[in-house]
Order: structure tokens, then sequence, then C-alpha cells
């Protein structure tokens, strides 16, 4: 029987090989998900999105927080990045700490690449969960 089961996990493991996976940036400390001004900078220019970069209204918070970002016109996030973008995923695993937001802590989760996921958050402290349909 344990030589059934092992072999059944191979063909599982050789299953998943084949249809790969995902990788998703979640931030593991209370605070939420953010980058650095500079990580964000650096995101816009490695997707080719067109920014422009404004001073705040006082000269202390663009010293602290950086210019403000506008995309399109509108003032840009950081928040609305997917979580699977190839270019975050690749900034977050070269710069590692260096790209981190003031209260985050970001790490890369490899899940199968055919799951439906969300992620779900306390305080801050976030983690990717599979979908489910839900009925109310």
């Amino acid at each position: 029987m344990a030589r059934q089961e092992i072999k059944n996990q191979d063909y599982e493991d050789l299953l998943q090989h084949l249809k790969g996976f995902k990788y998703i940036v979640i931030n593991t400390q209370h605070g939420g998900f953010g980058l650095t001004h500079d990580a964000q900078i650096s995101y816009l220019e490695q997707s080719n999105i067109l920014y422009q970069l404004v001073d705040r209204s006082d000269r202390h918070s663009t010293q602290r927080y950086g210019s403000l970002i506008f995309v399109n016109g509108h003032n840009w996030s950081d928040r609305n990045i997917p979580r699977d973008d190839p270019v975050l995923v690749d900034l977050v695993n070269k710069l590692g700490s260096a790209c981190w937001g003031e209260h985050a802590a970001l790490k890369i989760v490899q899940i199968p690449a055919d799951v439906s996921w969300q992620i779900d958050d306390y305080d801050g402290v976030e983690w990717v969960a599979e979908q489910h349909r839900i009925w109310k």
C-alpha cells in the first residue's frame, strides 16, 4: 500500500510541476502592504507606466515621504498593484527589505498556478487563501 501512495504522490507532484506555480507578494506584519517611494518609482519604470512627480504641499512631507506620484492625472497608489504582478514579484525578490514600505514586511508566497486565490488579512498581516463559493 505504501508503494502505491508514493506513486500517487509522484504523479501529483508531476502534475503540479506541469501546471506551474504563481508567486504572490503579501505583507507579514501589522500595518499593511506598501513599497518605499523609490521602489514605487522603480516599479512604474520597469512596467513602462508614465508618471509625474509632484511635490507635496509642505516640504517636510515631501522630504519624508517623497513626492506625490500621478499616473494619468490621478494620484497613484502602490496598493493598486496586482500582487501576482511579475514586476512586483521580481522587485521584492531582488531588493528584499530595501523595498518594504514604512509598516511592511513583504514576502513572496508560491501557490499552484491553477488555484483561484485572494488575499485575506487581519490588521495588515496578510495570507493567501483559496477562493471558495459563498451563498447568502
